[in-house]
């Protein structure tokens, strides 16, 4: 171990506080240097933070400054990113039409009777679908599915309110039936247009808004899949012809509601989907809106759709009937009557003389008559056939019929009539 004199002692301590004190004047030195360098960023930062929160309380002053600023060639500091939206054109497209059509899509619950377990008369909660209000006066077009059998309709609109409505008409043939509730004083009803659906395209976009399961006013986006469909309506076993055919999600609950082309009008109405699930399975149907235009203006004017129609009565041919009369064709309607001085017996039309029973119920029918095959290039094989071949007639057209007499067909033109037979 090393010994030091008390002298070297006294030394060395002094060397050292003077070496602390250096060091201390140094450390001092550096860190008011630090601090002044630092005052301006601090009041840069307090500056900045005050900016902020007036860009907060006043974004749009803010915005226009920012325009201002590029205007007179100066670069913007930073963006508003509130202001900043990305929508592609098609986003904007259908923000635009959801915002105009929405309002117009009402919701559409009924009530109908029935019996409890004691079979005494309850009230019970029917089907929902959608609607399309077309006139301010409150007038909305479904789909006839929707109402049937009820013995309450509600009509339910945007801001939640909920009124009753009742039926103005009903076409079975077309599954469209028109509504009418009655908005109070003051409320401004927003409406949907007809657009013309015979100027679709395949391919073109197509949006439709209803309420599937109840989710009010839910808008789906798709394309025309085909047109001109002819579609069988298992709610009333008639044929629809010119059905649009869409990919568009369609749910039960969207029965009734629109659909709509780019800028918003109707092109058709929502009626079915093709689904082995009961669910979208991208399969939809629509009554195009050139057959709903038709149909409303009778609704409203005379309560019914005016078709024409022959004055006959017919069976529908099966192989059973073909044998026994000995017919070379099974398939057709054959006129068993006739209304006498009608269209179809002005026509030249002849009917049945052989009276036979037919049918569960005995029925009489008679034999021999013409059997009607062609309706205007639309093969006749089945009432269904019958009735969608007449769906877009009215009285006062002429049709060109084929028929088969004698094992020859020829064609019969026929002035249709107001009345129908029951066939």
């Amino acid at each position: 171990m090393k010994l030091y004199s008390r002298s070297q002692l006294i030394k060395f301590s002094a060397i050292g506080m003077v070496f602390a004190a250096v060091a201390a004047s140094l450390i001092t030195s550096v860190s008011l240097k630090k601090s002044k360098s630092a005052m301006p960023e601090t009041t840069a930062q307090n500056t900045k933070n005050q900016d902020s929160e007036s860009k907060d309380k006043n974004e749009f002053t803010l915005l226009q400054s920012e325009n201002n600023d590029e205007k007179n060639g100066k670069n913007a500091a930073f963006t508003v990113s509130a202001t900043e939206t990305n929508y592609t054109q098609d986003e904007i497209q259908n923000i635009n039409v959801y915002q105009k059509c929405a309002p117009g899509v009402v919701n559409i619950n009924t009530q109908v009777a029935g019996v409890n377990w004691f079979l005494e008369p309850v009230v019970q909660d029917g089907g929902s679908g959608s609607g399309s209000i077309i006139d301010k006066r409150g007038y909305v077009l479904t789909n006839g599915h929707v109402v049937k059998g009820a013995s309450k309709i509600y009509v339910s609109l945007s801001d939640g309110t909920q009124y009753e409505a009742k039926i103005i008409g009903q076409d079975r043939d077309s599954d469209l039936t028109v509504i009418k509730f009655d908005p109070p004083e003051g409320l401004v009803l927003q409406t949907i247009s007809f657009g013309d659906s015979t100027k679709l395209n395949v391919g073109q976009k197509v949006i439709a808004i209803g309420n599937p399961y109840g989710f009010n006013r839910t808008m789906t986006t798709g394309i025309v899949s085909a047109l001109g469909r002819p579609v069988k309506n298992p709610n009333t076993q008639r044929i629809i012809r010119n059905m649009i055919q869409t990919d568009t999600a369609i749910n039960p609950g969207n029965s009734g509601g629109p659909l709509l082309d780019t800028s918003g009008k109707m092109i058709g109405v929502n009626t079915m989907i093709y689904s082995s699930s009961g669910s979208s399975a991208g399969i939809g149907f629509s009554v195009p809106a050139e057959t709903a235009i038709r149909v409303v203006s009778d609704l409203l004017q005379y309560g019914k759709v005016r078709r024409g129609q022959l004055d006959v009565t017919l069976v529908q041919l099966n192989n059973t009937i073909a044998n026994y009369a000995n017919l070379d064709i099974s398939s057709g309607l054959l006129v068993s009557r006739i209304q006498k001085g009608g269209n179809a017996e002005k026509a030249g039309i002849i009917q049945g003389t052989q009276a036979v029973r037919y049918g569960y119920n005995q029925n009489i029918i008679y034999l021999g008559g013409d059997i009607i095959t062609n309706i205007d290039g639309i093969n006749i094989a089945s009432y269904t056939d019958y009735y969608s071949a007449l769906e877009s007639k009215k009285p006062g057209d002429t049709v060109t019929i084929t028929v088969h007499r004698n094992g020859k067909d020829r064609k019969i033109t026929v002035t249709l009539s107001e009345e129908s037979a029951v066939l």
